[in-house]
């Protein structure tokens, strides 16, 4: 893809966004911020270009449920939980509901910046796959139409004439008279 990927920043805490939003945006990325799941929802969906950054605890939808909200319409949507509670258990959840990541604040902005990074890039090949699969099987499917409009041109005004564009049961010239089958003309009357 050659537009810039997007990074959504989920969090209820104006500052850790802010500081999130700068960060990234210093290291080249589009970002946006949104104070809550339910506002990262009415702009996130299905084959959103980019990733989501969520806070685990929030009030309202906490992040697991945004990520359970997230990955039901997007299954390969990279989603990094961020929390300031060294919780394992809660990690080890979000990973198997298909977060992409964990960090604990207070975490490394390079580390974030890295896992961004790799976030994107996953991201990238999905969305790719999409345009590509709509970019190349328009135009195929279109020649194979024309191919058989084509060939259905020539044999209804071949047929007109007489003459048939293509062999017609063993080769023979398809004459309607059935002769080149091996039969004569017979009516109804007289076949058997």
């Amino acid at each position: 893809m050659s537009e810039m990927m997007k990074v959504a920043i989920v969090d209820d805490e104006k500052d850790m966004r802010l500081s999130i939003s700068q960060w990234l945006s210093l290291s080249g990325y589009d970002t946006e911020s949104f104070a809550s799941a339910a506002e990262a929802l009415s702009v996130v969906g299905p084959d959103y270009p980019g990733i989501v950054i969520t806070d685990i605890r929030m009030p309202g939808m906490d992040g697991l449920g945004l990520l359970k909200k997230l990955m039901s319409s997007d299954s390969a949507l990279p989603v990094m939980m961020i929390t300031g509670h060294g919780d394992v258990p809660m990690a080890v959840e979000a990973m198997r509901l298909g977060a992409f990541d964990f960090l604990e604040k207070p975490f490394d902005p390079d580390n974030m910046t890295a896992i961004v990074r790799k976030a994107t890039a996953a991201r990238r090949l999905p969305l790719d796959e999409i345009i590509m699969v709509v970019d190349a099987q328009m135009p195929v499917r279109a020649k194979r139409i024309q191919y058989f409009d084509d060939r259905l041109f020539a044999a209804i005004h071949g047929a007109q004439r007489g003459e048939l564009p293509f062999p017609v049961m063993g080769g023979g010239g398809g004459k309607a008279d059935g002769s080149d089958f091996g039969g004569t003309e017979r009516s109804p009357s007289q076949a058997g």
